[in-house]
């Protein structure tokens, strides 16, 4: 073979294995959405650098060594458990049960930082298995441990029968003790919640027989007020009748019943039924009510057998 064939042969397995390693070590690192891109540049010698950030859905294009670490930035809800042993005992020394909520994320605008100072090494294999496995290692590490102690703390505080009053101002003043702890983190807290507030059994049921009895205080309030009332009623009743009869006592003439008493006599006799009664009159043709002796009075004489009785006119 003549040496320019021997080296055109030459240059083309030159070129076959330099396309071959090319091939094998470049990458086109995608990013998917809600991640940020954190792009390192590899060596063959010496030690990977920064390159860049992509936010996704994108991806950075073939290149030599190129290799992204992909950090969630959507945000998260954690949940703190304060239960059985890790209970929290309040300022009047009474155990208290409770969750805090969090809300929170990593600052878009802060991938190098997040990546320079607050990632760990995390395997690779994990990663594959959790894409978000990075930042909530993150969170563990830098955050969970201090929220922690932020609501233990403001919970400590209150008497424990104040806390469920004051489960709103515990969650403003925690998320405000972390907000500042996590200033100049990428960390961003959005919001606090403490809530799911449990006492001891002793306790809850001491609150219920309290409430049931003042309950039945309010109850039997209530029926004293309405006997209150309804005797009111009755002695204004009892008044208004007591008036009704001085006035119609005051009102009862001679004339008047006279004249009742004929209306009466000529309403009997326009009835197609009626009976005739006699009894005894008094002065102006007034009926005598009352219980008579059935003797005769002094210096009268007494009435034939069978003699009708005389009726005055």
């Amino acid at each position: 073979m003549s040496f320019p064939r021997l080296l055109t042969s030459a240059i083309a397995v030159f070129v076959c294995a330099l396309c071959f390693v090319w091939l094998a070590g470049s990458s086109n690192p995608v990013t998917p959405a809600g991640y940020v891109g954190y792009l390192t540049k590899g060596a063959v010698f010496g030690q990977s650098r920064f390159y860049g950030v992509q936010r996704g859905p994108t991806s950075a294009g073939r290149s030599w060594l190129l290799h992204v670490t992909n950090v969630s930035v959507t945000p998260y809800t954690y949940t703190e458990d304060f239960l059985g042993d890790e209970a929290v005992l309040s300022r009047d020394n009474l155990k208290i049960s409770f969750r805090v909520h969090t809300v929170w994320r990593i600052d878009d605008a802060k991938i190098p930082d997040f990546m320079s100072r607050f990632s760990t090494t995390v395997n690779r294999d994990a990663i594959e298995r959790d894409p978000d496995a990075i930042v909530k290692t993150a969170y563990t590490n830098f955050v969970r441990e201090p929220l922690k102690t932020f609501a233990l703390d403001e919970v400590q505080r209150r008497n424990g029968l104040e806390i469920k009053e004051a489960l709103i101002p515990i969650g403003e003043a925690v998320l405000q003790r972390v907000q500042r702890y996590t200033a100049n983190s990428p960390f961003l807290i959005a919001s606090v919640v403490v809530g799911n507030v449990q006492y001891p059994h002793e306790v809850a049921d001491a609150v219920s027989r309290k409430l049931a009895a003042t309950q039945e205080l309010q109850r039997m309030d209530t029926e004293i007020e309405i006997e209150r009332k309804e005797r009111t009623k009755r002695e204004v009743q009892a008044q208004g009748i007591a008036n009704a009869m001085q006035i119609i006592r005051g009102q009862l003439s001679d004339r008047y019943i006279q004249h009742e008493a004929i209306e009466a006599q000529k309403a009997m006799v326009g009835s197609p039924n009626h009976t005739v009664v006699y009894i005894p009159v008094g002065s102006m043709g007034v009926p005598l009510t009352g219980t008579f002796s059935a003797t005769a009075p002094q210096g009268a004489a007494p009435a034939a057998p069978g003699a009708p009785p005389k009726v005055q006119k």
